[in-house]
């Protein structure tokens, strides 16, 4: 994934930003209270100064109450949509070493999202809880997968996939020397 496919979603984060945030009557400062995300920062996003973590996104969106894909959201026409891979909006950790698309159509909020994620060899990437009831379905299409949920850890190898209760803190990690690719089913309760 290139830099200018994580620039591409700066301006659609930043949009949906500013009209969530306006829809639920918030100041800047009242959302980083809620979010734990300096006021700075969602200055910055909402003027797409700053393309924002995945971790920050999933703090923006939870402080919203909203499934992640409402952030990263375009309008998307009626009919069949392809989301062709050489076209895909990939959002990366800092260090690049774990990177998540959504295979959905993000025009509008959810209650399922489906995302293929990848680590590179010997990456972590830690999660925050996500909201009370979300659930997440994961497959390893290939490498291996060592999750961590609630003090209990779990190795994966291609072909495995495992359930959980995804409003815990929870962790993925890519023991293996090649790179990880899983695909995610995130559930959230209804509201």
């Amino acid at each position: 994934m290139s830099q200018a496919d994580a620039s591409d979603l700066t301006p659609v984060v930043a949009a949906n930003l500013k009209q969530l945030r306006a829809e639920r009557g918030l100041s800047l400062e009242k959302l980083a209270q809620r979010s734990g995300v300096s006021r700075a920062m969602l200055n910055q996003i909402e003027n797409q100064q700053s393309t924002p973590t995945i971790n920050v996104l999933w703090k923006i969106a939870y402080a919203l109450g909203l499934p992640f894909s409402a952030l990263i959201s375009n309008p998307s026409p009626p009919g069949l949509m392809v989301l062709a891979a050489d076209r895909a909006r990939w959002l990366r950790s800092l260090d690049g070493s774990f990177g998540s698309r959504a295979l959905f159509p993000a025009d509008q909020a959810r209650t399922v999202e489906f995302y293929e994620l990848r680590l590179a060899p010997f990456a972590e990437e830690r999660a925050d809880a996500h909201a009370p009831g979300t659930s997440e379905n994961l497959v390893v299409a290939r490498g291996q997968l060592h999750v961590e949920v609630g003090g209990e850890a779990h190795e994966l190898s291609t072909g495995d996939a495992a359930v959980f209760s995804a409003d815990v803190p929870h962790v993925y990690r890519n023991p293996g020397a090649e790179e990880a690719q899983v695909f995610l089913l995130m559930t959230y309760a209804p509201r």
